[in-house]
Formats: C-alpha cells, sequence, structure tokens
C-alpha cells in the first residue's frame, strides 16, 4: 500500500519550509496580488510594484514560474512582449496572500501604534 506523503513543517528538513521561506517574501506577496488581478507585461509589473529593481523583479518571477506559481507566455510582437499570469496553484495562493494584504492595511495602524508605545516605554527605561 503506498501511503501518501505527510510533511511537518516544525521538523527541520521539511521541504514544506521553503513555501514559508518564498512567501514570506515582499516582492513575491506583492507580485503575486498584482498578478491575481490580471496578466501583466514585465514592465508593467514594473511599473505597479514601486521601489522593485528589474533584477530582483526577474530573479522573483523565474522562482515563482519555477515554482509553478505563474505561467511566463512570450507574444509574437514588435518588439517582443512576455506577459505573465498565475497558474491555478498560484490562484490558490493569491488568495491566501490577498487575505494578508488586507489584514495588513486593515491593521498597520494598530501596529504602529504597539511599536509607539513599545518604544516610548524603552526610551523610560533607558
Amino acid at each position: 500500500m503506498n501511503q501518501a506523503l505527510k510533511y511537518d513543517i516544525y521538523q527541520q528538513h521539511c521541504p514544506a519550509r521553503l513555501f514559508f521561506e518564498k512567501i514570506a517574501d515582499k516582492w513575491v506577496l506583492l507580485i503575486i496580488n498584482i498578478l491575481s488581478q490580471e496578466t501583466q507585461h514585465f514592465n508593467l509589473l514594473k511599473k505597479n510594484i514601486q521601489g522593485i529593481s528589474p533584477k530582483v523583479l526577474s530573479q522573483k518571477l523565474k522562482m515563482l514560474e519555477r515554482d509553478g506559481f505563474i505561467e511566463r507566455r512570450v507574444q509574437n510582437t514588435s518588439p517582443i512582449r512576455v506577459d505573465y499570469s498565475l497558474t491555478l496553484l498560484g490562484i490558490e495562493v493569491a488568495k491566501m496572500a490577498y487575505q494578508l494584504k488586507d489584514w495588513a492595511e486593515s491593521n498597520i495602524e494598530q501596529v504602529i501604534s504597539a511599536q509607539q508605545r513599545f518604544d516610548a516605554t524603552q526610551q523610560q527605561e533607558m
């Protein structure tokens, strides 16, 4: 009987841990969120994700393609254009990424207030 593999992310060598390393990257989350809205080409992605360098965007797109989250399509246009879109696996991840985005935007003021309170008490203790 062939039993399905079971993974435990709390174990040091569990391959599922790699997912957390990748998805915890801010650029990865932003790329996935943008592509969940629509297919985009490289320059549009770069424009929509302020602060990302072309080198980093290229690296993250290759990583996401390798992991099966995005698909790269070369358009036979002049000049040649490359479009990126989410795969079915990427769409599943995008749902979770969107929840994180939504939570962060809704709760960042509470986080900032907590940081300020903490910093104020640290200053008083010095």
